[in-house]
């Protein structure tokens, strides 16, 4: 077996769409993740890396949602609004100098789309392996095909273990190599897709790393039944989809686990009840030395 650990930093992915099915992958995951995130309670809830930022959490009940990227996705997405907000400001310019001036509700509509989504959650730049919170802190994480693009994968999963609660849950997902995707990843085509460098971690070998750390596997669900290193060009139906689910899960594309953390107490509950003593030793000896005097006597 390889080692988790890689001498070279692999090509990290700043955006679903470095991969050709990456539109595809990210509605899957979101879909899991929406069941998934109505059972986790708390206060905090962390998404790490790029790809985690951008799955929308809709469905979860935690408010506080934090989405931790790296500096260089950071600088990628402010390259993206820079670009907008110069194209947006072309585009007032335009229709200024067409109409003379803009009206009220043309103003209010360029104000809301220039504004802060309330869906996009605040972002936090560094790096995975390098928490910036306290221990015993945040109650639950999301980690989409993290530890596949990262050098030390083992490191972040004792960054997580350590910075989640008593009761937190992690959702994780990963390529599965034993499917087609896990094929074409060895085969000598679009060599330039990130997706040769990821691993390709088994689910049993997430799964290990996980309950040596003491997190229960809750569930684990398979979905994406194809290659992804291609644009699909037909959409799988249901039936089929929930077919191969059922019957051949081994052959999914990606795999999705949720898994709780459990701490048991090492200190032991004494009972309330106590059990009285059937003789007392002081008044046995007592006894002993009355017979012996009188035997004497």
């Amino acid at each position: 077996m390889r080692s988790a650990f890689r001498s070279q930093a692999p090509r990290y992915p700043e955006d679903w769409t470095d991969f050709p099915a990456g539109e595809q992958i990210k509605q899957a995951i979101t879909q899991v993740c929406d069941d998934y995130t109505q059972r986790i309670f708390g206060y905090h809830f962390v998404k790490l890396g790029s790809l985690s930022a951008q799955i929308p959490l809709k469905q979860s009940p935690i408010r506080n949602i934090i989405s931790q990227v790296p500096f260089s996705a950071m600088r990628v997405s402010s390259d993206n609004l820079s670009d907008s907000a110069s194209s947006s400001a072309e585009g007032r310019e335009g229709a200024k100098h067409q109409h003379g001036k803009l009206s009220d509700a043309t103003l209010s509509d360029s104000h809301t789309s220039t504004g802060k989504d309330s869906s996009v959650s605040p972002k936090v730049v560094g790096q995975s392996h390098q928490l910036p919170f306290s221990e015993n802190s945040i109650d639950g994480f999301l980690l989409a095909n993290e530890l596949d693009f990262a050098q030390d994968p083992h490191e972040i999963l004792r960054e997580v273990d350590r910075v989640i609660t008593q009761s937190g849950y992690v959702i994780i997902s990963g390529f599965n190599p034993l499917s087609l995707a896990g094929i074409a990843k060895f085969l000598p085509v679009k060599r330039d897709n990130k997706l040769h460098d990821a691993r390709f971690f088994t689910s049993y070998r997430i799964k290990d790393w996980l309950q040596l750390l003491g997190f229960e596997i809750v569930e684990q669900r398979q979905i994406m039944f194809s290659t992804l290193f291609f644009q699909p060009r037909w959409e799988y139906s249901k039936n089929i989809q929930h077919y191969l689910s059922a019957y051949f899960p081994w052959c999914s594309a990606m795999y999705v686990i949720l898994a709780r953390k459990r701490v048991m107490p090492m200190t032991a509950i004494r009972p309330k009840l106590q059990l009285k003593r059937q003789f007392s030793p002081v008044g046995a000896a007592s006894a002993r030395t009355q017979s012996y005097n009188k035997t004497k006597s």
